[in-house]
């Protein structure tokens, strides 16, 4: 049967991008065998699982189902699996370093290293090296050079081929794509290899929708796309702290100024601020190289987008307190929603374990439910970003609740914080949750999703990102 392949792909990397990224090209490519490896046992068979995957995308199970074990694969057996691929995908992290040079902004790109080392270990044939995750300008050139000291003579082919998906929307956005970047060396090789990873995305994406650039062209275009994204919505949030002082609403603002077709609707939304994996590690990468290249203005520039990501998630916690009493402690909030956009169980940087922090120090007993993430996720991300576990911080078990349910997280609770759009928090039963709230019963939606003339009638104190309170503006 493996003769019978037109290609075999191997994808180094079982996470976000790398499983849903795979689990598309298979069912869209039956004759393309693609495995997917990972060092983590746990984590294949997690993929493997035949009902419950390691990470929640909507329709990425059936997705899965469909050609798991017919041409789809997830295995252990990376040595194996490289020496047979022809197509080698890198889709491994690239956290922000830590430590050292660049600390706090520089990528640390030593798992891509590593893959290429490994590559370069055992393969026995050449084969086209596809860079897939989020990396510093000129990653590529280093995977090069790396698999070129083989001392086995095979030619290896490096090229770039950044996702732009989004996650909750990851499927669609595999299926039917705005553009498929491609990025290779302007070499007869390099324009071979190029045109081989075209002719795999050919199969389901119009020709016009595949972009073929330069190596360094497609490592920065990823880059520069989600700090223009992050930039909108840091922009939206700074208007939505003047509306606040004004008496302006930030949705109308949006709708006005989205309606203009130079600038159109999306990522005008104001919220207690972006999270997730890429935005703000992206923009802090994007600084580090304007600073490497002596741009000092443009990483200032940059830089502002996440500053004001900052203010705009602590300005929240701040108006929580500021708003009941100027005091949280001993209280009760809930918290709805952990992960950092609906439609998924991702945590990273999630703008909810910012304002969590931020009322643990202040003293308040906290109620957290969200629907797809779990408490070991939660804890390992507030530990990892944030530096908070129960060695170093005292009580912390017992201060943090993780609920069933949104009706026991706001049972008895003095106020209800909503930080995750979940279609669910919109149709709750929020007379019933009234009623069992201390009094006076506070409300803070950090994601403009509620509707707050009802909520008002109904007896809550209501506070909003960037909505006019109509207690201080009377003329409203």
């Amino acid at each position: 049967m493996s003769d019978e392949w037109e290609l075999k792909i191997c994808c180094m990397g079982a996470g976000y991008v790398g499983g849903p990224t795979m689990a598309v090209i298979a069912k869209m490519c039956p004759k393309i065998r693609v495995c997917v490896v990972d060092l983590s046992q746990k984590q294949i068979d997690g993929w493997n699982n035949a009902d419950c995957l390691p990470i929640y995308e909507p329709g990425l199970l059936d997705v899965v189902k469909e050609s798991r074990g017919r041409n789809l694969f997830f295995s252990t057996d990376i040595d194996t699996e490289l020496e047979r691929a022809d197509i080698v995908f890198i889709s491994v992290n690239t956290p922000t370093k830590t430590q050292g040079i660049g600390a706090g902004r520089a990528a640390n790109i030593k798992n891509c290293e590593l893959c290429a080392r490994k590559i370069a270990e055992v393969s026995t044939s050449d084969k086209i090296i596809v860079e897939k995750s989020t990396v510093p300008v000129r990653t590529a050139e280093a995977i090069r050079r790396v698999l070129d000291c083989n001392d086995k003579g095979l030619n290896f082919q490096v090229l770039s081929n950044p996702e732009f998906l989004a996650e909750g929307t990851a499927i669609g956005d595999l299926e039917k794509p705005d553009r498929v970047l491609i990025g290779g060396q302007q070499s007869l090789e390099g324009l071979e290899a190029a045109r081989t990873l075209v002719s795999v995305y050919a199969h389901w994406v119009p020709k016009e929708n595949i972009l073929t650039t330069n190596l360094w062209s497609s490592e920065l275009s990823k880059l520069v796309a989600n700090a223009f994204l992050a930039q909108r919505v840091s922009s939206i949030n700074s208007i939505s702290a003047l509306c606040e002082s004004t008496g302006a609403d930030v949705s109308e603002i949006s709708r006005a100024v989205g309606m203009d077709a130079r600038i159109g609707k999306k990522f005008l939304q104001a919220s207690v601020g972006f999270g997730g994996s890429c935005f703000q590690k992206d923009i802090l990468n994007l600084v580090y190289l304007c600073e490497t290249y002596g741009l000092n203005e443009c990483a200032e520039y940059w830089n502002q987008v996440v500053a004001m990501n900052d203010y705009q998630k602590k300005r929240f916690s701040r108006k929580m307190v500021g708003k009941m009493f100027n005091t949280v402690t001993g209280k009760k909030i809930a918290i709805l929603g952990f992960a950092f956009k609906k439609d998924t169980g991702d945590v990273r940087e999630t703008p909810s374990m910012f304002v969590v922090r931020d009322l643990l120090v202040e003293g308040a007993n906290l109620h957290i439910y969200d629907p797809q993430v779990t408490r070991e996720d939660m804890w390992t991300e507030m530990n990892y970003t944030c530096g908070i576990n129960a060695e170093n911080t005292k009580g912390l078990e017992e201060s943090i609740t993780t609920s069933p349910d949104a009706m026991s997280a706001c049972e008895g609770a003095h106020a209800i914080a909503l930080l995750t759009e979940w279609d669910e928090f919109k149709t709750l039963d929020y007379e019933a949750i009234y009623k069992s709230m201390a009094k006076p019963a506070f409300l803070f939606d950090g994601r403009n999703i509620a509707d707050y003339d009802a909520l008002r009638k109904i007896g809550f104190e209501v506070h909003a990102i960037g909505k006019p309170d109509p207690n201080a503006f009377n003329d409203l």
